[in-house]
């Protein structure tokens, strides 16, 4: 097997945490764990089956997929970020033609036109979505968008401190604590108010003073909850060079005020709802936009049109501030092969719908979302918290694990439990529902909530 250190020095790993997983599994070191694993020591750990021809192996790989739960035949009331919403047949059947396959950077315009227009197509939905002046053309999923828009705020005026209500995505504040601890920024999260389930007020205001880098709001929140980004907005702008950050759902801004008109300065999210399957958990892709005098600041790619030597109309990706392209110390991003062709499918996605279909994905969202509360508090149950909400509401649920369970058995994937993220939301569920919501799944999951209470 050779020197151990000389292997040991590529697994990204502590010395404890090696320890740890050997313990687990009763080897003493990673020359031991080779060798049973192949059989040099003792009983093999790796017991495989004989093998099979490609008639057998079909068989045993559609068993195992009859265990999964197709959300094709099963009700979904399940968000907390990701969320099933109808997919049109003809956006797979554009996204798999040869000009937009693939999820590489598209570095040679002259044979990237298809990919490089659409992408140019998606940068300006999303401006009009968020009422911002630029977007660039996707960065990895929604968390580290949010990481990366706080690096870019302590790029706009070198302040470290952070300001992020607990109404965020939990995952996305751990993201942005990841990608910002070898910088010393601070990160300060603020309590969200028990009745309203709206990020505190004053204590935000509060914490707020001339150290502060920028501020972090999700809107509607993780609680389903619209904050009151305006309120908050006039706030902030008070301080002077704050960085105001809005994390938003793309569907629900159809039909709400963009954060651009709140005084938003980076607007960021998940883009998998925009055509893209929510298949355990994705894929998808982030959303970034911002104000245009921040351009330079901005990571990731921006695609532009321009015009060949013939006076043809061309795209080209116009900045690419990564370390590959200049100094170093200058780039905004290390971003190479990103979610390129999820923000195709975006594009296609919208283009698909048009602004009067993305609304009415986003109201139908909204009706299932009320009609689905109306149910619930008649079998019994009661709402969290009182604030409005767009598509998600937290409900107090007696049991919520064997509630989950029974539910499953129905093949109803139930909500989501709080008390993962939030010690105190123990038997809390965040419900959702989408345009997809029928009424005779709603019915269904009353039927087993009202048998558990």
């Amino acid at each position: 097997m050779g020197d151990e250190q000389s292997y040991r020095s590529y697994i990204p790993h502590t010395d404890e945490e090696i320890k740890t997983m050997l313990d687990e599994i009763g080897v003493s070191s990673i020359d031991e764990l080779f060798e049973l694993a192949t059989g040099k020591k003792g009983t093999a750990i790796l017991k495989l089956d004989r093998g099979m021809n490609e008639w057998e192996i079909l068989k045993k790989f559609e068993k195992l997929a009859d265990e999964n739960m197709d959300f094709h035949f099963g009700a979904i009331f399940m968000g907390g970020g990701i969320y099933n919403h109808f997919i049109p047949s003809a956006l797979l059947e554009i996204a798999n033609r040869g000009e937009f396959l693939t999820a590489y950077t598209p570095y040679q315009p002259e044979i990237s036109q298809g990919t490089l227009q659409a992408l140019f197509e998606y940068q300006t939905m999303i401006c009009e979505l968020t009422g911002m002046e630029v977007s660039n053309s996707s960065m990895y999923d929604g968390a580290s968008a949010l990481a990366e828009a706080v690096l870019m705020g302590y790029r706009l005026n070198q302040k470290k401190k952070v300001i992020i209500s607990k109404t965020v995505h939990p995952e996305y504040r751990d993201v942005v604590k990841t990608y910002s601890q070898g910088l010393g920024i601070r990160i300060r999260e603020i309590n969200y108010d028990e009745g309203s389930g709206m990020v505190n007020f004053n204590e935000l205001f509060e914490s707020m003073d001339d150290e502060t880098s920028s501020v972090v709001l999700q809107y509607p929140n993780f609680f389903g909850v619209l904050e009151d980004i305006e309120r908050i907005g006039k706030k902030v702008k008070e301080k002077g060079n704050v960085i105001l950050i809005v994390v938003s759902n793309p569907i629900a801004l159809s039909i709400l005020e963009p954060p651009g008109s709140f005084g938003a300065d980076i607007v960021v999210g998940e883009g998998q709802p925009l055509g893209n399957t929510p298949n355990f958990g994705g894929p998808g892709f982030g959303f970034f936009a911002t104000r245009e005098k921040f351009l330079r600041k901005m990571p990731g790619r921006l695609i532009g049109e321009t015009v060949d030597t013939s006076g043809n109309t061309g795209y080209v990706m116009t900045f690419q501030t990564r370390e590959q392209h200049i100094r170093r110390e200058k780039a905004t991003s290390n971003i190479c092969s990103n979610h390129a062709h999820n923000a195709v499918m975006a594009a296609i996605y919208l283009s698909l719908l048009g602004s009067d279909g993305l609304r009415k994905v986003a109201e139908n969202s909204v009706i299932n979302a009320h009609y689905l509360l109306e149910r619930i508090e008649n079998a019994g149950y009661n709402r969290k918290f009182d604030s409005p909400f767009f598509n998600e509401f937290a409900v107090e649920c007696h049991n919520l694990d064997k509630l989950n369970r029974e539910l499953l058995k129905n093949r109803i994937l139930g909500p989501l439990d709080l008390g993962k993220f939030y010690p105190e939301l123990r038997g809390v569920g965040l419900f959702c529902a989408t345009e997809l919501t029928r009424s005779d799944d709603i019915e269904a999951l009353i039927e087993v909530m009202k048998g558990m209470k």
